[in-house]
């Protein structure tokens, strides 16, 4: 009920459309990777899923952010069922949970740079994504270009400005047998910038 409010209130306010350009949408287990501009990204891209796969997917966000205070906690964990890692972890795996959610048959959201920024493309991917492709060849990994969201929601703001939003979803890529892990990141990134 407080998921279809907050995709409801998010949509009226900055749109967040699916586009499903290189690919449909599917019962599959996959890892979506994309842009990340704005704390809107997670909300747009998931609300652009139809509800049946959006129940199968989770986010995941930073625990430094996310994991603080009551109201973030309760939307980042009882409303987006995210998985929370922490980005600044000594001596812990910070990947773990997300092996943990993908073990366990989920999908997942992630957004390989590490943080928000707020040019047009993304920056560089951190090895995050590369692990996981390696650990799961069997899911299958999409590339999402989230279009307007740092204008509508930037970095530092707290109130959103009506602009339309769009999601694009692009041609899932497998990690290649003998890839290294610098080729296949900037493989990766190039997916995500190829849908700007």
């Amino acid at each position: 009920m407080i998921s279809a409010l907050l995709i409801g209130l998010t949509r009226f306010l900055v749109g967040g459309t699916g586009q499903w350009v290189g690919c449909a949408p599917s019962s599959r287990q996959r890892i979506y990777f994309a842009n990340h501009s704005s704390h809107l990204d997670t909300i747009i891209l998931w609300a652009a899923m139809p509800p049946d796969l959006r129940r199968r997917t989770r986010p995941v966000a930073a625990a430094d952010y996310w994991g603080k205070g009551a109201v973030n906690r309760y939307i980042a964990v009882n409303i987006l069922n995210a998985v929370l890692i922490e980005r600044n972890a000594r001596g812990s795996d910070p990947l773990e949970p997300l092996r943990d959610a993908l073990a366990a048959g989920d999908s997942l959201i992630i957004f390989p740079e590490g943080t928000r920024a707020f040019e047009r493309l993304p920056g560089a991917f951190k090895p995050g994504l590369y692990h996981l492709a390696k650990a799961f060849p069997e899911a299958e990994l999409v590339p999402v270009y989230l279009d307007n969201l740092r204008r509508a929601l930037p970095k530092g703001s707290f109130l959103p400005v009506p602009i339309s939003c769009v999601a694009r979803f692009g041609c899932p890529l497998q990690l290649e047998a003998s890839e290294t892990k610098p080729a296949f990141l900037e493989r990766a990134r190039a997916a995500v910038v190829q849908m700007a």
